[in-house]
């Protein structure tokens, strides 16, 4: 395994992050395809042989229950200061006001709720999962620094949104002092580029982490477009992503992968990995060989005539993930 910085932090984390999404009760939330503990656990114990340190979770997975069976592994599996623990505050955890959003109360309240459910206290990296406009930002922006002064996140980070509005956010950071964004979890693959035109440049002048979350298109880069699994015909955020335009980039994977003699996830991964400003893609795994493939990506290097060929047939897409 391979270990960088976190953008300007002194946070060391490995080249890969384990997204926790699929890890939860699955009779809770709208992923019926979630796995529970016992399912889950080897995934975990996979990723630590592997070297992987960090993890990513938020309090919406499965209604909280993902965050409980990442904490739940993760004290198992291996000491607290070994692991990075990575959750998000926004979404609806509770019915009526205050419940979901980035009010100081309720960052105040899911922190907590977050830290209990992983059994720990505290988190190494608090992140947004998203903006909230109906709150003013420098409420949300002293909320979280008030957080990581009382120790309860050693970091904080954000999550998708416009290339303007992170860069406020971080100019008001600034001047009032308040602790600083290290990292960017966003929207980037193969299929959605948009975040090159000016998000990527932003995080990389500031020296932002970036931790792409679906960086495989959640899963579409690894298989013939017209294939599915019974997570994909019940991914409505997936078909809201991606249209039948971006098949002739899941072509062009699968024929490079062919030529090389490597798993499609490999080829895909390689290319996100040769951009400098890319920390550590955010895979899921629910099988064995996920992960394996993930790892051995880190030592796959592409041309510069492999990637141009994989991106000629790229399609502007309308800003999406947002939301």
């Amino acid at each position: 395994m391979k270990y960088t910085k976190l953008g300007a932090s002194g946070l060391e984390v490995s080249r890969l992050c384990l997204g926790c999404l699929s890890y939860g009760a699955p009779e809770r939330g709208d992923h019926n395809w979630s796995m529970d503990y016992d399912k889950a656990l080897p995934f975990f114990k996979q990723a630590v042989e592997l070297g992987i340190n960090f993890f990513d979770t938020a309090n919406v997975y499965s209604d909280g229950t993902s965050e409980e069976i990442t904490g739940r592994a993760l004290k198992e599996l291996a000491r607290r200061d070994e692991v990075v623990i990575a959750t998000k505050v926004h979404g609806r955890m509770a019915a009526g006001p205050n419940g979901a959003g980035l009010s100081r109360k309720a960052i105040s309240a899911e922190i907590d709720h977050s830290l209990r459910r992983l059994g720990t206290d505290h988190v190494d990296l608090y992140q947004i999962h998203r903006l909230d406009e109906s709150v003013n930002l420098e409420e949300t922006l002293e909320a979280l620094h008030d957080l990581v002064k009382a120790g309860k996140a050693r970091y904080i980070g954000a999550s998708s949104m416009f290339a303007w509005q992170f860069a406020k956010a971080v100019y008001t950071q600034r001047l009032h002092g308040w602790t600083q964004f290290i990292s960017m979890q966003n929207h980037y693959n193969l299929i959605y580029r948009e975040e090159e035109r000016e998000m990527l440049p932003l995080c990389a002048d500031l020296n932002v982490g970036v931790v792409p979350w679906s960086p495989l298109a959640r899963g579409r880069l690894t298989r013939d477009w017209n294939a599915t699994t019974s997570r994909s015909e019940g991914d409505e955020t997936a078909l809201r992503l991606y249209s039948d335009s971006d098949a002739n980039i899941v072509s062009s994977v699968a024929a490079l992968a062919s030529e090389r003699g490597l798993p499609r996830a490999q080829v895909a991964l390689a290319w996100l990995l040769r951009n400098p400003v890319i920390t550590a893609p955010i895979v899921g795994a629910t099988k064995p060989h996920h992960l394996l493939d993930a790892v051995a990506a880190l030592d796959v290097s592409l041309s510069d005539d492999e990637a141009a060929g994989l991106e000629s047939g790229y399609v502007p897409h309308a800003i999406s993930g947002h939301s």
